[in-house]
């Protein structure tokens, strides 16, 4: 009898580890989600030139973000986008504790509001091996240094004490569901993902056209 108890003991403290064991990349998902909380706005206002390829705001959280687009090869007419094009983002001054996605999106009358919707949707959440040095163009990016979302293919901030970041666009075709870039105003945002989505304060973009281009398909 005492036998059969120690059996059963050792069986449910066994379950018990391998629940412990469990719900540690759970709770290491969760936790932030549920604890966060929204840091206000962006601050970023009007630039003073109609295309501009870089900007600056301050957001409500006091950080000072810049924002900047070019070509592999450096200048680029973001009036004039075609699909096809790369664009190389970089950012600086961003919350590395938070992540952030980067892609072509609506511009929201209200800035309050979320972005989008966006052309490529949310980036693969997918982990992919690439050579060492390899440069991945898509057409949405995220951006995040939580070791639990390293798993779901996020790419790494540059140095997360200054908050910069590199990431790696190739425009799709401007017209995607409920979005059409060639009728609606857009641009290439940062926003924070979605374990903080309703947080407006990396809300930071470059305003986008697009140049004639005949539809895909």
């Amino acid at each position: 009898m005492a036998g059969g108890q120690r059996k059963r003991r050792a069986g449910l403290w066994i379950a018990l580890a391998v629940v412990a064991v469990l719900l540690v990349p759970v709770a290491l998902v969760a936790v932030p989600i549920l604890a966060h909380r929204n840091s206000g706005g962006s601050g970023q206002v009007a630039a003073e030139t109609e295309w501009p390829t870089s900007v600056t705001a301050t957001g409500a959280d006091d950080r000072i973000r810049s924002f900047e687009v070019e070509s592999p090869d450096g200048a680029i007419e973001t009036s004039a986008l075609s699909p096809g094009d790369r664009i190389v983002v970089s950012g600086d001054g961003y919350d590395a504790s938070q992540g952030i996605y980067v892609a072509i999106c609506k511009i929201p009358a209200d800035a309050a509001t979320k972005p989008g919707p966006c052309l490529g949707g949310v980036p693969d959440q997918k982990q992919e091996t690439v050579d060492e040095g390899t440069v991945q163009y898509a057409p949405s990016n995220w951006i995040n240094d939580a070791f639990a979302w390293k798993l779901f293919g996020s790419r790494s901030y540059d140095d997360e004490e200054t908050g910069s970041f590199t990431a790696y666009l190739e425009v799709g075709d401007p017209v995607g569901d409920e979005l059409d870039c060639t009728v609606d105003a857009c641009g290439i945002f940062t926003r924070n993902d979605h374990t903080a989505m309703n947080d407006r304060v990396q809300d930071v973009y470059v305003p986008v056209g697009f140049a004639s281009y005949t539809t895909a398909g």
